[in-house]
Protein backbone atom coordinates (compact mmCIF):
# COMPACT_ATOMS: atom_id res chain seq x y z
CA UNK A 1 0.00 0.00 0.00
CA UNK A 2 2.94 2.24 1.21
CA UNK A 3 4.43 1.64 -2.54
CA UNK A 4 1.26 2.13 -4.37
CA UNK A 5 0.63 5.60 -2.75
CA UNK A 6 4.09 6.70 -3.09
CA UNK A 7 4.02 5.97 -6.69
CA UNK A 8 0.74 7.46 -7.40
CA UNK A 9 1.80 10.61 -5.50
CA UNK A 10 5.11 11.06 -7.08
CA UNK A 11 3.39 10.64 -10.21
CA UNK A 12 1.18 13.85 -9.69
CA UNK A 13 3.53 15.64 -7.91
CA UNK A 14 5.46 15.50 -11.08
CA UNK A 15 2.69 16.71 -12.83
CA UNK A 16 2.25 19.38 -10.35
CA UNK A 17 6.14 20.60 -9.78
CA UNK A 18 6.30 21.46 -13.69
CA UNK A 19 3.13 22.94 -13.84
CA UNK A 20 4.27 25.54 -10.86
CA UNK A 21 6.09 26.87 -13.39
CA UNK A 22 3.73 28.10 -15.95
CA UNK A 23 6.15 27.61 -18.99
CA UNK A 24 5.50 28.37 -22.44
CA UNK A 25 5.89 24.26 -23.04
CA UNK A 26 2.83 24.01 -19.92
CA UNK A 27 0.76 26.48 -21.92
CA UNK A 28 1.09 24.67 -25.18
CA UNK A 29 0.11 21.28 -23.71
CA UNK A 30 -2.27 22.23 -22.03
CA UNK A 31 -4.67 25.16 -23.03
CA UNK A 32 -6.60 25.40 -26.27
CA UNK A 33 -4.57 27.46 -28.14
CA UNK A 34 -5.34 29.35 -31.29
CA UNK A 35 -3.97 27.05 -33.52
CA UNK A 36 -6.16 24.33 -31.86
CA UNK A 37 -9.54 25.82 -31.44
CA UNK A 38 -10.29 26.35 -35.06
CA UNK A 39 -10.55 22.81 -36.36
CA UNK A 40 -12.50 19.74 -35.08
CA UNK A 41 -11.13 16.10 -35.10
CA UNK A 42 -13.31 14.12 -36.96
CA UNK A 43 -10.78 10.87 -37.50
CA UNK A 44 -7.30 9.29 -37.25
CA UNK A 45 -6.04 6.39 -39.04
CA UNK A 46 -2.29 5.47 -36.94
CA UNK A 47 -0.64 3.37 -38.98
CA UNK A 48 2.71 2.35 -37.66
CA UNK A 49 5.63 -0.50 -37.70
CA UNK A 50 7.13 -1.45 -34.58
CA UNK A 51 10.36 -3.32 -34.36
CA UNK A 52 11.57 -4.10 -30.70
CA UNK A 53 14.48 -5.27 -31.47
CA UNK A 54 15.06 -1.79 -31.90
CA UNK A 55 12.69 -0.34 -30.10
CA UNK A 56 11.58 1.68 -33.00
CA UNK A 57 8.26 2.96 -34.48
CA UNK A 58 7.53 4.57 -37.58
CA UNK A 59 4.57 5.62 -39.70
CA UNK A 60 1.97 8.08 -40.08
CA UNK A 61 -1.16 9.58 -38.73
CA UNK A 62 -3.65 10.99 -40.99
CA UNK A 63 -5.70 13.29 -39.52
CA UNK A 64 -9.37 14.39 -40.70
CA UNK A 65 -11.22 17.44 -39.38
CA UNK A 66 -13.66 20.11 -39.74
CA UNK A 67 -13.00 23.73 -40.17
CA UNK A 68 -14.90 25.35 -37.57
CA UNK A 69 -13.03 29.18 -38.25
CA UNK A 70 -10.48 29.75 -41.34
CA UNK A 71 -7.10 29.46 -40.37
CA UNK A 72 -3.67 28.58 -41.84
CA UNK A 73 -1.36 27.20 -39.15
CA UNK A 74 -2.41 23.95 -37.16
CA UNK A 75 -0.79 22.80 -33.99
CA UNK A 76 0.22 19.13 -33.64
CA UNK A 77 1.69 17.05 -30.81
CA UNK A 78 4.69 15.11 -30.60
CA UNK A 79 7.01 14.54 -28.49
CA UNK A 80 11.17 14.44 -28.24
CA UNK A 81 13.02 12.47 -29.23
CA UNK A 82 10.49 11.13 -31.96
CA UNK A 83 10.45 13.29 -34.84
CA UNK A 84 8.12 14.73 -37.81
CA UNK A 85 9.76 13.57 -41.42
CA UNK A 86 7.10 15.41 -43.16
CA UNK A 87 3.66 16.93 -43.10
CA UNK A 88 1.60 16.61 -46.49
CA UNK A 89 -2.09 17.44 -47.72
CA UNK A 90 -3.52 16.33 -50.42
CA UNK A 91 -0.20 14.76 -51.54
CA UNK A 92 2.30 18.28 -51.22
CA UNK A 93 4.60 18.58 -48.52
CA UNK A 94 4.03 21.50 -46.40
CA UNK A 95 5.87 23.46 -44.20
CA UNK A 96 6.27 23.63 -40.25
CA UNK A 97 7.65 25.01 -37.24
CA UNK A 98 8.10 23.22 -33.67
CA UNK A 99 8.60 24.66 -30.44
CA UNK A 100 10.04 21.58 -28.66
CA UNK A 101 6.67 19.11 -28.26
CA UNK A 102 4.41 21.33 -30.16
CA UNK A 103 4.45 21.78 -34.05
CA UNK A 104 2.82 24.01 -36.08
CA UNK A 105 2.04 23.09 -39.76
CA UNK A 106 1.69 25.63 -42.60
CA UNK A 107 -1.36 24.95 -44.83
CA UNK A 108 -1.64 26.34 -48.11
CA UNK A 109 -5.18 25.15 -49.04
CA UNK A 110 -7.89 27.92 -47.92
CA UNK A 111 -9.72 26.53 -44.98
CA UNK A 112 -12.94 27.18 -45.75
CA UNK A 113 -15.54 26.52 -42.82
CA UNK A 114 -17.48 23.82 -42.97
CA UNK A 115 -15.50 21.90 -45.01
CA UNK A 116 -13.56 18.74 -44.12
CA UNK A 117 -10.14 18.35 -44.69
CA UNK A 118 -7.07 15.73 -44.05
CA UNK A 119 -3.02 16.29 -43.27
CA UNK A 120 -0.64 13.11 -43.12
CA UNK A 121 1.65 13.37 -41.02
CA UNK A 122 4.99 10.97 -41.02
CA UNK A 123 7.06 10.57 -38.19
CA UNK A 124 9.63 7.72 -36.73
CA UNK A 125 12.44 7.46 -33.92
CA UNK A 126 12.54 5.74 -30.91
CA UNK A 127 10.05 6.84 -27.98
CA UNK A 128 10.53 7.45 -24.79
CA UNK A 129 10.57 4.75 -22.36
CA UNK A 130 8.67 4.13 -19.53
CA UNK A 131 10.90 3.68 -16.72
CA UNK A 132 7.88 3.27 -13.94
CA UNK A 133 4.70 2.80 -15.81
CA UNK A 134 2.01 3.26 -16.22
CA UNK A 135 2.80 6.52 -14.09
CA UNK A 136 5.07 8.15 -16.23
CA UNK A 137 4.34 7.39 -19.56
CA UNK A 138 5.82 5.95 -22.86
CA UNK A 139 6.89 2.54 -24.34
CA UNK A 140 7.63 -0.62 -22.26
CA UNK A 141 9.74 -3.06 -23.67
CA UNK A 142 9.61 -6.35 -22.07
CA UNK A 143 9.69 -9.65 -22.72
CA UNK A 144 7.70 -13.08 -21.42
CA UNK A 145 10.10 -15.86 -20.01
CA UNK A 146 9.82 -17.64 -23.16
CA UNK A 147 12.27 -15.11 -24.19
CA UNK A 148 9.28 -13.30 -26.79
CA UNK A 149 8.92 -9.60 -27.27
CA UNK A 150 6.15 -8.06 -24.41
CA UNK A 151 5.56 -4.39 -25.52
CA UNK A 152 2.74 -2.08 -24.34
CA UNK A 153 2.16 1.65 -24.17
CA UNK A 154 1.04 3.64 -21.43
CA UNK A 155 0.56 7.65 -21.61
CA UNK A 156 -1.86 9.28 -19.10
CA UNK A 157 -0.76 12.87 -17.83
CA UNK A 158 2.19 13.02 -20.05
CA UNK A 159 0.26 13.14 -23.18
CA UNK A 160 -0.27 10.75 -25.73
CA UNK A 161 2.17 12.93 -28.27
CA UNK A 162 4.90 10.79 -26.26
CA UNK A 163 4.49 7.69 -28.92
CA UNK A 164 2.71 9.16 -32.06
CA UNK A 165 1.51 12.45 -33.46
CA UNK A 166 -2.14 14.02 -32.54
CA UNK A 167 -3.83 16.78 -31.55
CA UNK A 168 -2.87 16.83 -27.60
CA UNK A 169 -5.60 17.94 -25.50
CA UNK A 170 -8.74 16.18 -23.77
CA UNK A 171 -11.62 18.63 -24.88
CA UNK A 172 -11.22 17.41 -28.72
CA UNK A 173 -11.80 13.82 -28.88
CA UNK A 174 -11.75 12.16 -32.29
CA UNK A 175 -15.00 10.74 -33.06
CA UNK A 176 -13.62 7.57 -34.49
CA UNK A 177 -10.41 6.11 -35.62
CA UNK A 178 -8.25 3.08 -37.23
CA UNK A 179 -5.12 1.71 -35.73
CA UNK A 180 -2.65 -0.22 -38.16
CA UNK A 181 0.25 -1.68 -36.13
CA UNK A 182 3.01 -4.02 -38.06
CA UNK A 183 4.67 -6.29 -35.61
CA UNK A 184 6.53 -9.48 -36.33
CA UNK A 185 5.16 -12.45 -37.39
CA UNK A 186 5.58 -14.25 -34.51
CA UNK A 187 3.61 -11.45 -32.16
CA UNK A 188 -0.10 -10.22 -31.99
CA UNK A 189 -1.26 -6.63 -31.43
CA UNK A 190 -3.73 -5.87 -29.78
CA UNK A 191 -5.50 -2.23 -29.48
CA UNK A 192 -8.71 -0.57 -28.88
CA UNK A 193 -11.70 -1.24 -30.48
CA UNK A 194 -12.73 -4.00 -33.12
CA UNK A 195 -10.18 -6.55 -34.93
CA UNK A 196 -11.10 -5.64 -39.03
CA UNK A 197 -8.40 -7.87 -40.48
CA UNK A 198 -5.05 -9.35 -40.40
CA UNK A 199 -2.58 -8.32 -42.69
CA UNK A 200 0.21 -11.21 -43.58
CA UNK A 201 3.41 -10.94 -44.90
CA UNK A 202 6.35 -12.98 -44.66
CA UNK A 203 7.88 -11.67 -41.97
CA UNK A 204 5.14 -9.46 -40.35
CA UNK A 205 1.93 -9.04 -39.45
CA UNK A 206 -0.24 -5.99 -39.31
CA UNK A 207 -3.21 -6.00 -37.34
CA UNK A 208 -6.21 -3.17 -38.29
CA UNK A 209 -7.89 -2.17 -34.67
CA UNK A 210 -11.46 0.17 -35.88
CA UNK A 211 -12.68 2.36 -32.91
CA UNK A 212 -16.42 3.48 -33.65
CA UNK A 213 -17.26 5.56 -30.49
CA UNK A 214 -15.27 8.67 -29.69
CA UNK A 215 -12.03 8.15 -28.21
CA UNK A 216 -9.75 10.46 -26.03
CA UNK A 217 -5.85 10.33 -27.15
CA UNK A 218 -4.18 8.92 -23.97
CA UNK A 219 -7.01 5.90 -24.24
CA UNK A 220 -5.46 4.47 -27.84
CA UNK A 221 -2.77 1.72 -26.92
CA UNK A 222 -0.88 -0.76 -28.55
CA UNK A 223 0.25 -4.28 -26.94
CA UNK A 224 2.50 -6.97 -28.54
CA UNK A 225 2.72 -10.26 -26.98
CA UNK A 226 2.76 -14.18 -27.89
CA UNK A 227 -1.20 -13.64 -27.01
CA UNK A 228 -3.94 -16.10 -26.59
CA UNK A 229 -7.77 -15.45 -26.79
CA UNK A 230 -10.52 -16.53 -25.19
CA UNK A 231 -13.87 -14.85 -24.82
CA UNK A 232 -17.52 -14.90 -23.91
CA UNK A 233 -20.95 -12.93 -24.22
CA UNK A 234 -22.37 -10.61 -22.14
CA UNK A 235 -26.14 -10.33 -21.54
CA UNK A 236 -26.25 -6.46 -20.54
CA UNK A 237 -28.42 -4.03 -20.60
CA UNK A 238 -27.86 -2.96 -24.15
CA UNK A 239 -28.00 -6.44 -25.56
CA UNK A 240 -25.06 -9.16 -25.97
CA UNK A 241 -21.47 -7.81 -25.14
CA UNK A 242 -18.38 -9.42 -26.13
CA UNK A 243 -15.63 -9.77 -23.44
CA UNK A 244 -12.67 -10.70 -25.50
CA UNK A 245 -9.75 -11.61 -22.97
CA UNK A 246 -5.97 -11.33 -24.51
CA UNK A 247 -3.37 -13.10 -21.87
CA UNK A 248 0.14 -14.51 -22.64
CA UNK A 249 0.08 -17.84 -23.79
CA UNK A 250 1.51 -19.35 -20.49
CA UNK A 251 -1.11 -17.07 -18.38
CA UNK A 252 -4.21 -18.85 -19.82
CA UNK A 253 -5.56 -21.01 -17.07
CA UNK A 254 -4.60 -18.49 -14.44
CA UNK A 255 -6.69 -16.03 -16.59
CA UNK A 256 -9.71 -18.04 -17.31
CA UNK A 257 -10.15 -18.03 -13.21
CA UNK A 258 -9.52 -14.78 -12.36
CA UNK A 259 -11.31 -12.94 -15.59
CA UNK A 260 -14.28 -14.42 -14.31
CA UNK A 261 -14.45 -11.15 -12.39
CA UNK A 262 -15.51 -9.75 -15.56
CA UNK A 263 -18.73 -10.55 -16.18
CA UNK A 264 -19.61 -9.75 -12.58
CA UNK A 265 -17.63 -6.48 -12.81
CA UNK A 266 -20.23 -5.38 -15.74
CA UNK A 267 -22.96 -6.80 -14.49
CA UNK A 268 -22.66 -4.00 -10.64
CA UNK A 269 -21.51 -0.89 -13.14
CA UNK A 270 -24.40 -1.78 -15.33
CA UNK A 271 -26.65 -1.62 -12.20
CA UNK A 272 -24.82 1.49 -10.80
CA UNK A 273 -23.66 3.24 -13.35
CA UNK A 274 -25.85 2.32 -16.51
CA UNK A 275 -24.95 0.76 -19.88
CA UNK A 276 -21.23 -0.22 -20.49
CA UNK A 277 -20.77 2.88 -23.14
CA UNK A 278 -18.51 0.68 -26.13
CA UNK A 279 -21.49 -1.65 -27.58
CA UNK A 280 -19.92 -0.98 -30.52
CA UNK A 281 -16.37 -1.10 -29.84
CA UNK A 282 -16.44 -4.80 -27.31
CA UNK A 283 -14.89 -4.66 -23.85
CA UNK A 284 -10.77 -6.62 -23.43
CA UNK A 285 -8.94 -7.26 -20.97
CA UNK A 286 -4.94 -7.05 -21.81
CA UNK A 287 -2.27 -8.19 -20.23
CA UNK A 288 0.67 -6.28 -20.34
CA UNK A 289 3.63 -5.82 -18.71
CA UNK A 290 3.25 -3.27 -16.06
CA UNK A 291 0.32 -3.31 -13.47
CA UNK A 292 -2.64 -1.83 -16.34
CA UNK A 293 -4.38 1.07 -16.81
CA UNK A 294 -7.88 2.18 -18.21
CA UNK A 295 -7.66 2.54 -22.42
CA UNK A 296 -10.93 2.59 -23.45
CA UNK A 297 -12.68 -0.68 -24.58
CA UNK A 298 -9.13 -2.53 -24.38
CA UNK A 299 -8.30 -2.42 -20.69
CA UNK A 300 -4.48 -3.30 -19.76
CA UNK A 301 -3.97 -5.81 -17.03
CA UNK A 302 -0.93 -6.59 -14.95
CA UNK A 303 -1.72 -7.62 -11.84
CA UNK A 304 -0.40 -11.11 -11.27
CA UNK A 305 -3.68 -13.12 -11.18
CA UNK A 306 -4.77 -11.91 -7.86
CA UNK A 307 -6.79 -9.81 -5.93
CA UNK A 308 -6.34 -7.24 -3.99
CA UNK A 309 -3.62 -4.56 -5.75
CA UNK A 310 -0.53 -7.26 -6.43
CA UNK A 311 -1.98 -8.67 -3.10
CA UNK A 312 -2.29 -5.87 -1.08
CA UNK A 313 -5.61 -4.55 0.53
CA UNK A 314 -5.52 -0.60 0.43
CA UNK A 315 -7.96 -0.08 3.25
CA UNK A 316 -6.33 -2.53 5.59
CA UNK A 317 -9.30 -3.39 6.60
CA UNK A 318 -9.65 -6.79 4.40
CA UNK A 319 -12.29 -6.08 2.26
CA UNK A 320 -9.97 -4.92 -0.72
CA UNK A 321 -9.42 -8.36 -0.56
CA UNK A 322 -12.70 -9.61 -2.37
CA UNK A 323 -11.86 -8.23 -5.75
CA UNK A 324 -9.17 -7.81 -8.29
CA UNK A 325 -8.30 -4.10 -8.07
CA UNK A 326 -7.18 -3.52 -11.63
CA UNK A 327 -10.33 -5.52 -13.24
CA UNK A 328 -12.71 -3.09 -11.03
CA UNK A 329 -10.74 -0.53 -10.78
CA UNK A 330 -9.73 0.25 -14.45
CA UNK A 331 -12.68 -1.11 -16.00
CA UNK A 332 -14.64 1.58 -13.42
CA UNK A 333 -12.46 3.84 -15.71
CA UNK A 334 -14.55 3.07 -18.85
CA UNK A 335 -17.58 5.33 -17.30
CA UNK A 336 -15.48 7.71 -15.49
CA UNK A 337 -12.56 8.92 -17.71
CA UNK A 338 -13.39 6.83 -21.22
CA UNK A 339 -17.52 7.90 -21.61
CA UNK A 340 -17.41 11.02 -19.52
CA UNK A 341 -13.69 12.70 -19.72
CA UNK A 342 -12.18 15.97 -18.28
CA UNK A 343 -11.59 19.13 -20.62
CA UNK A 344 -8.58 19.73 -18.39
CA UNK A 345 -6.09 17.37 -16.20
CA UNK A 346 -7.02 19.77 -13.29
CA UNK A 347 -10.39 18.19 -13.49
CA UNK A 348 -8.66 14.49 -13.19
CA UNK A 349 -10.69 14.21 -9.55
CA UNK A 350 -13.76 13.41 -11.89
CA UNK A 351 -11.87 10.21 -13.28
CA UNK A 352 -10.17 8.82 -10.42
CA UNK A 353 -12.51 9.79 -7.64
CA UNK A 354 -15.80 8.25 -9.00
CA UNK A 355 -13.45 5.31 -10.32
CA UNK A 356 -11.90 4.80 -7.05
CA UNK A 357 -15.47 4.84 -5.45
CA UNK A 358 -16.67 2.41 -8.18
CA UNK A 359 -14.29 0.27 -6.01
CA UNK A 360 -16.80 0.45 -2.93
CA UNK A 361 -19.93 0.60 -4.91
CA UNK A 362 -18.59 -2.94 -6.49
CA UNK A 363 -18.50 -4.37 -2.72
CA UNK A 364 -22.01 -3.08 -2.12
CA UNK A 365 -23.31 -4.59 -5.20
CA UNK A 366 -21.78 -7.98 -3.81
CA UNK A 367 -21.47 -7.64 -0.20
CA UNK A 368 -23.88 -5.21 0.81
CA UNK A 369 -23.33 -1.47 2.13
CA UNK A 370 -21.65 -2.23 5.64
CA UNK A 371 -19.01 -4.11 3.77
CA UNK A 372 -18.38 -1.45 1.43
CA UNK A 373 -18.51 1.70 4.08
CA UNK A 374 -15.70 -0.62 5.64
CA UNK A 375 -13.67 -0.13 2.81
CA UNK A 376 -14.08 3.11 1.23
CA UNK A 377 -13.53 4.65 5.15
CA UNK A 378 -10.66 2.87 5.60
CA UNK A 379 -9.20 4.32 2.73
CA UNK A 380 -8.96 7.74 3.91
CA UNK A 381 -5.97 7.08 6.10
CA UNK A 382 -4.32 7.10 2.49
CA UNK A 383 -5.49 10.94 2.33
CA UNK A 384 -2.77 13.36 2.85
CA UNK A 385 -4.53 16.60 2.34
CA UNK A 386 -1.03 18.46 0.98
CA UNK A 387 -2.69 20.28 -1.59
CA UNK A 388 -6.47 20.70 -3.18
CA UNK A 389 -7.43 17.69 -5.68
CA UNK A 390 -8.33 20.42 -8.29
CA UNK A 391 -5.29 21.73 -10.52
CA UNK A 392 -4.54 24.52 -12.32
CA UNK A 393 -6.28 25.35 -15.57
CA UNK A 394 -4.76 25.94 -19.06
CA UNK A 395 -1.29 24.97 -18.09
CA UNK A 396 -1.68 20.43 -17.93
CA UNK A 397 -1.49 20.89 -13.84
CA UNK A 398 -2.70 17.96 -12.03
CA UNK A 399 -4.26 18.12 -8.26
CA UNK A 400 -3.40 16.20 -5.65
CA UNK A 401 -3.18 12.46 -5.89
CA UNK A 402 -5.87 12.69 -3.30
CA UNK A 403 -8.28 12.92 -6.08
CA UNK A 404 -8.73 8.95 -5.45
CA UNK A 405 -9.61 8.39 -2.40
CA UNK A 406 -10.28 12.22 -1.03
CA UNK A 407 -12.88 12.31 -3.68
CA UNK A 408 -14.60 8.62 -3.16
CA UNK A 409 -15.22 9.58 0.39
CA UNK A 410 -16.44 12.93 -0.49
CA UNK A 411 -18.60 11.00 -2.91
CA UNK A 412 -19.75 9.09 -0.24
CA UNK A 413 -20.35 11.65 1.90
CA UNK A 414 -22.80 13.37 -0.89
CA UNK A 415 -24.80 9.88 -0.79
CA UNK A 416 -25.05 10.34 2.73
CA UNK A 417 -26.63 13.52 2.31
CA UNK A 418 -28.82 12.75 -0.50
CA UNK A 419 -30.35 9.69 2.19
CA UNK A 420 -32.29 8.31 -0.95
CA UNK A 421 -29.80 5.21 -2.46
CA UNK A 422 -32.25 4.73 -5.40
CA UNK A 423 -32.09 8.62 -6.31
CA UNK A 424 -28.26 8.46 -6.19
CA UNK A 425 -27.91 5.60 -8.28
CA UNK A 426 -29.93 7.55 -10.87
CA UNK A 427 -27.61 10.28 -10.51
CA UNK A 428 -24.96 8.06 -11.11
CA UNK A 429 -26.78 6.65 -13.79
CA UNK A 430 -28.09 10.07 -15.33
CA UNK A 431 -24.46 11.25 -15.42
CA UNK A 432 -23.36 8.38 -17.82
CA UNK A 433 -26.65 9.35 -20.15
CA UNK A 434 -26.61 13.13 -19.99
CA UNK A 435 -22.83 13.34 -20.45
CA UNK A 436 -22.47 10.27 -23.09
CA UNK A 437 -19.40 10.55 -25.19
CA UNK A 438 -18.31 14.16 -23.91
CA UNK A 439 -15.98 16.06 -22.37
CA UNK A 440 -16.63 17.83 -19.13
CA UNK A 441 -15.82 20.51 -16.50
CA UNK A 442 -16.14 19.97 -12.86
CA UNK A 443 -18.86 22.92 -12.73
CA UNK A 444 -20.79 20.57 -15.17
CA UNK A 445 -20.36 17.70 -12.52
CA UNK A 446 -20.82 19.89 -9.07
CA UNK A 447 -24.07 21.82 -11.02
CA UNK A 448 -25.72 18.20 -12.24
CA UNK A 449 -25.56 16.29 -8.68
CA UNK A 450 -26.68 19.62 -7.20
CA UNK A 451 -29.62 19.89 -9.62
CA UNK A 452 -30.75 16.63 -9.47
CA UNK A 453 -30.44 15.82 -6.07
CA UNK A 454 -32.40 18.82 -5.49
CA UNK A 455 -29.91 20.35 -2.89
CA UNK A 456 -27.23 23.19 -2.94
CA UNK A 457 -23.79 21.78 -2.58
CA UNK A 458 -22.14 24.55 -4.21
CA UNK A 459 -20.37 24.78 -0.43
CA UNK A 460 -19.79 20.82 -0.11
CA UNK A 461 -17.89 20.68 -3.30
CA UNK A 462 -15.80 23.76 -2.54
CA UNK A 463 -14.97 22.16 1.09
CA UNK A 464 -13.65 18.81 -0.30
CA UNK A 465 -12.28 19.72 -4.03
CA UNK A 466 -10.90 23.79 -3.52
CA UNK A 467 -9.20 23.32 0.10
CA UNK A 468 -6.98 20.71 2.05
CA UNK A 469 -9.65 21.95 5.22
CA UNK A 470 -11.76 18.35 6.33
CA UNK A 471 -14.39 19.90 8.56
CA UNK A 472 -14.29 19.17 11.88
CA UNK A 473 -17.40 19.04 13.73
CA UNK A 474 -17.45 20.43 17.15
CA UNK A 475 -19.58 19.05 20.01
CA UNK A 476 -20.58 19.27 23.56
CA UNK A 477 -23.40 17.48 25.74
CA UNK A 478 -24.66 19.99 28.41
CA UNK A 479 -27.52 18.85 31.26
CA UNK A 480 -27.16 15.22 29.82
CA UNK A 481 -29.23 15.41 26.88
CA UNK A 482 -28.40 18.77 25.29
CA UNK A 483 -26.55 18.72 21.87
CA UNK A 484 -24.56 21.90 21.82
CA UNK A 485 -22.79 21.67 17.95
CA UNK A 486 -20.83 23.61 15.08
CA UNK A 487 -18.46 23.28 12.10
CA UNK A 488 -15.18 24.40 12.29
CA UNK A 489 -12.52 24.16 9.77
CA UNK A 490 -14.47 25.25 6.64
CA UNK A 491 -15.04 27.17 3.96
CA UNK A 492 -17.40 30.48 4.47
CA UNK A 493 -21.06 29.55 3.91
CA UNK A 494 -20.28 25.73 4.99
CA UNK A 495 -24.07 23.88 6.55
CA UNK A 496 -23.49 20.51 5.40
CA UNK A 497 -25.90 18.41 7.13
CA UNK A 498 -24.81 15.73 9.26
CA UNK A 499 -26.25 12.64 10.55
CA UNK A 500 -25.63 11.24 14.58
CA UNK A 501 -27.22 8.26 16.37
CA UNK A 502 -28.75 9.07 19.73
CA UNK A 503 -29.42 5.60 21.25
CA UNK A 504 -28.96 3.77 17.99
CA UNK A 505 -31.38 6.15 16.47
CA UNK A 506 -30.91 8.61 13.18
CA UNK A 507 -30.94 12.36 14.47
CA UNK A 508 -30.04 14.86 11.31
CA UNK A 509 -28.45 17.64 12.38
CA UNK A 510 -28.24 21.25 10.77
CA UNK A 511 -24.62 22.31 11.79
CA UNK A 512 -23.42 25.89 10.73
CA UNK A 513 -20.13 28.13 12.04
CA UNK A 514 -22.03 28.94 14.90
CA UNK A 515 -23.23 26.73 18.02
CA UNK A 516 -26.72 25.24 17.81
CA UNK A 517 -28.19 23.53 20.19
CA UNK A 518 -30.85 20.16 20.08
CA UNK A 519 -32.82 18.61 22.86
CA UNK A 520 -32.31 14.73 22.27
CA UNK A 521 -34.28 12.09 24.89
CA UNK A 522 -33.65 12.62 28.77
CA UNK A 523 -33.13 9.03 28.90
CA UNK A 524 -30.42 8.97 26.09
CA UNK A 525 -27.02 7.18 27.47
CA UNK A 526 -25.11 6.75 23.83
CA UNK A 527 -24.11 9.98 21.24
CA UNK A 528 -22.09 9.03 17.95
CA UNK A 529 -21.61 10.60 14.50
CA UNK A 530 -22.24 8.80 11.73
CA UNK A 531 -18.96 7.09 10.42
CA UNK A 532 -19.99 7.30 6.64
CA UNK A 533 -19.55 11.25 6.21
CA UNK A 534 -15.70 12.21 5.73
CA UNK A 535 -15.61 14.87 8.51
CA UNK A 536 -13.51 15.10 11.96
CA UNK A 537 -14.95 15.36 15.04
CA UNK A 538 -13.95 17.15 18.62
CA UNK A 539 -15.99 16.73 21.68
CA UNK A 540 -15.43 19.82 23.78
Amino acid sequence: MTKYLSIVLFFLCGISVKAQQFTEQDTLRGSITGERAWWDLNYYHLDIEIKPDEKYISGSNLVRYKVLNSAQVMQIDLQPPLKIEKVTQDGKALDFSSKTNAHFIKLEKPQKVGDFNEIVIHYSGNPKEAVRAPWDGGFSWSKDKNGKHFVATSCQGLGASVWWPNKDHMYDEVDSMLISVKVPKDLMDVSNGRLRKIDEATDSKTYHWFVANPINNYGVNVNIGDYVHFGEKYQGEQGPLTLDYYVLRDNLEKAKEQFKQAPMMMKAFEHWFGPYPFYKDGFKLVEVPYLGMEHQSSVTYGNQYQNGYLGNDLSNTGQGLKFDFIIIHESGHEWFANNITYRDIADMWVHEGFTAYSENLYLDYYHGSEVAADYVIGTRANIQNDRPIIGKYGVNHGGSGDMYYKGANMLHTLRQLIDDDEKWRQILRGLNKDFYHQTVTTQQIENYISEKSGMDLSKVFDQYLRTTQIPVFEYQMEDGNVIKYRWKNTVEGFAMPLRVFVDGKPLWLTPTTEWKTETADPNATTFKVDRNFYIDKKEK
